[in-house]
């Protein structure tokens, strides 16, 4: 469900401890563990013909993992190797030429102030002049680090550290974007979005709320108004305003947050733009930035 929400495209299921005395390679028992979890993974939105498969593999022989398992001791199965297959998924589209942006997962004080976080979109190098967001603080790149060694510049999908001057540790929280000055990130307090329940026990309506996990950020939020609700087969929208939204149910809804935060619509930038909503410790929904309000 996480993996969904953080939007991983395609999903690779290994049926383990296939060498098992009690399975040894057995296709019936493969297919029992394939039909008890399919149906999970298609309500969280995984299509088995294009982004979901299932490879059989014995992780303490190593069969199945780097080469194609022995036809001696799996007839049924004769697709490609784990490794070999994740290595031939089609690529992620990473926006290199974009502005830049990276949202702050943690900072700590070593003769400066040192980010680190994952970069999403642009590149940045030594000397750049960014701002970090939501306070629009300017600061200036000192250092690049890389799996701890200096470089010169990141692009997008590399998970750094970067060292600021500018700024203290202590007006840096996780959660904070630091980005490109002339065209940073959109900031907002109120905003609309489409959200699925998964699972909760009750009904949710207005002034209902909750803690909404965004990117690196995790802010306390309410809902204001239930906008509609979406009908989960044809994507219709119903006419009339929903009093409550309840396990299973998609809709669209205004919700408010607490302070101000750095997030983006979902068709514009995914990445900054699709949520958690927790409580009491459960992952109660996903969704999507559709629209900032404020």
């Amino acid at each position: 469900m996480l993996a969904k929400t953080a939007g991983v495209k395609h999903l690779v299921v290994l049926v383990n401890k296939m060498d098992d005395p009690t399975v040894n390679w057995d296709e019936a028992r493969y297919n029992e563990c394939k039909d008890k979890i399919l149906p999970y993974l298609k309500k969280l939105g995984f299509n088995p013909a294009k982004d979901l498969t299932f490879l059989p593999c014995s992780g303490i022989t190593g069969q199945g993992l780097r080469e194609q398992i022995d036809e001696s001791i799996c007839p049924w199965y004769r697709g490609a190797a784990f490794i070999p297959f994740i290595d031939n998924l089609p690529s992620l589209n990473r926006i290199v030429d974009g502005p830049f942006i990276m949202p702050i997962v943690d900072k700590y004080k070593d003769m400066g102030t040192v980010v680190m976080g994952k970069v999403e979109s642009g590149e940045c190098r030594k000397g750049s002049n960014l701002v970090i967001m939501p306070n629009r603080t300017p600061v200036t790149v000192d250092q690049l680090l890389s799996d701890d060694d200096e470089v010169n510049q990141v692009v997008p999908g590399e998970n750094v550290k970067i060292k600021l001057k500018g700024v203290e540790e202590e007006d840096v929280s996780p959660g904070f974007v630091l980005c490109d000055a002339t065209n940073p990130i959109r900031t907002g307090k109120v905003f609309d979005a489409q959200v699925v329940i998964l699972e909760h026990k009750s009904i949710i309506c207005a002034g209902y709320s909750a803690v909404m996990h965004i990117h690196c950020a995790a802010e306390e939020v309410t809902v204001k108004a239930l906008i509609c609700l979406v009908d989960k087969k044809t994507g219709d929208k119903s006419r009339t305003r929903p009093r409550f939204v309840k396990q299973d149910q998609v809709a669209i809804m205004r919700i408010e947050c607490a302070g101000v935060i750095c997030l983006e619509v979902f068709r514009l930038f995914p990445q900054m733009g699709r949520f958690t909503l927790r409580d009491e410790n459960k992952t109660i929904a996903i969704g999507k930035v559709l629209k900032v309000v404020e």
